[in-house]
């Protein structure tokens, strides 16, 4: 993965809404580093989720502090003014007054709430659709990460068969009617396993299978029937002795004989 790649993985957005992992993080942090692009990228990804923060809150009116603490103050006067009238008539007198109270504290009390729903359905939807793209964007990355684990695994696979040292290798050079065709035999000299590289080989059309043939004493013997999960990887068969390979297109399947007009390569040992 290249640098611009990773950048646009999201990687650096999730490190910084601290949805990124201890190892994820551990790796950015180390990128950011040694790669001056990166630790840019991540500088203007902060910073623009510092302006949308902001740019959603929602201030206050300027003259609301001055509006309470007047408030506070005339209900601290009036308080003060009935503490010396009898009981009874203190009750009755205060009633009104006890209902403004009431009202306008109420007042108050809503739109502070409606102001604070307002901010919390803002950010609830900023956070959503910023979690949502990043979970989005960390199961794209796990997909490519096994992806590529399979496609490692293949070719540490293909690697040991052929970097094997008890390992034959015969190479199957195209007949004279398909001269671009190769491919390999991988012939195991203590197991007398056999191996197959087809891969230069043309793709095979559905109903048709490619076939290995060993050349025993001068006789064809079937060493397998090849597919692309084999390549390489697993043995098509076992043959304890051979002079030559070679190679046919068959039906699904496999045939008891050869179809010589149907060879494709072949390769003596």
């Amino acid at each position: 993965m290249n640098t611009k790649e990773y950048i646009s993985s999201g990687i650096i957005e999730s490190y910084i809404l601290g949805f990124a992992s201890t190892e994820e993080a551990g790796i950015l942090e180390c990128v950011m580093k040694n790669n001056a692009e990166v630790k840019a990228a991540f500088e203007e990804a902060q910073k623009t989720l510092e302006d949308l923060a902001t740019a959603q809150a929602v201030k206050p009116p300027d003259d609301l502090k001055s509006k309470i603490w007047n408030k506070i103050q005339q209900e601290q006067t009036i308080e003060s003014n009935l503490s010396g009238i009898p009981t009874d008539i203190n009750e009755v007198r205060n009633e009104p007054d006890r209902k403004i109270r009431n009202i306008n504290s109420w007042k108050i009390i809503t739109i502070a709430a409606s102001l604070l729903l307002l901010f919390s359905l803002a950010a609830n939807v900023f956070w959503i659709n910023i979690q949502s793209k990043n979970e989005q964007q960390i199961a794209e990355l796990q997909s490519q990460k096994e992806s590529q684990n399979l496609a490692m695994k293949d070719l540490e696979q293909r690697l040991d068969i052929s970097s094997n040292p008890n390992m034959i290798k015969i190479v199957l050079a195209g007949v004279e009617k398909h001269p671009e065709s190769k491919a390999i035999v991988y012939w195991d000299k203590t197991s007398k396993d056999v191996y197959l590289s087809a891969n230069s080989l043309p793709k095979t059309k559905d109903g048709t299978q490619y076939q290995l043939w060993a050349i025993v004493d001068g006789k064809p013997v079937s060493a397998g029937l090849y597919s692309e999960d084999k390549d390489s990887k697993i043995a098509l068969s076992n043959i304890p002795n051979a002079q030559a390979f070679a190679i046919t297109l068959e039906k699904e399947g496999g045939s008891a004989v050869p179809t010589m007009e149907n060879m494709l390569v072949i390769g003596n040992i």
